[in-house]
């Protein structure tokens, strides 16, 4: 093996290491936030809402079930849909159609 080979396979494990830590971390977190609300409904914005339909079409219903989110994989993937029709629903370039309203 060439020694620059090594020392790549190295850092990658170090990342790969360094980047599951990040991901417990956060996973006890989500924990913590959920046992603290519990089974109180938490209020989102259409900003929030995209921002996790992105991530969460990312990685998908098997991984998102797997983490332990705050919300259900359901849930996610549902917010995605409905923003993706929404955005493709073209309703504010309709013309009216018939008499004009007086």
């Amino acid at each position: 093996m060439q020694p620059w080979y090594l020392f790549l396979l190295t850092m990658v494990g170090c990342m790969t290491r360094e980047q599951q830590h990040v991901i417990d971390y956060l996973q006890t977190e989500n924990n913590i936030l959920r046992n603290k609300i519990g089974k109180k409904r938490i209020l989102q914005n259409d900003d929030e809402r995209r921002r996790l339909a992105v991530k969460g079409k990312q990685l998908g219903r098997k991984l998102l079930s797997e983490l332990g989110t705050l919300f259900t994989p359901d849930t996610i993937l549902r917010w995605h849909r409905e923003l993706i029709a929404r955005k493709w629903d073209y309703s504010s370039k309709k013309k009216c159609v018939g008499r004009p309203r007086i």
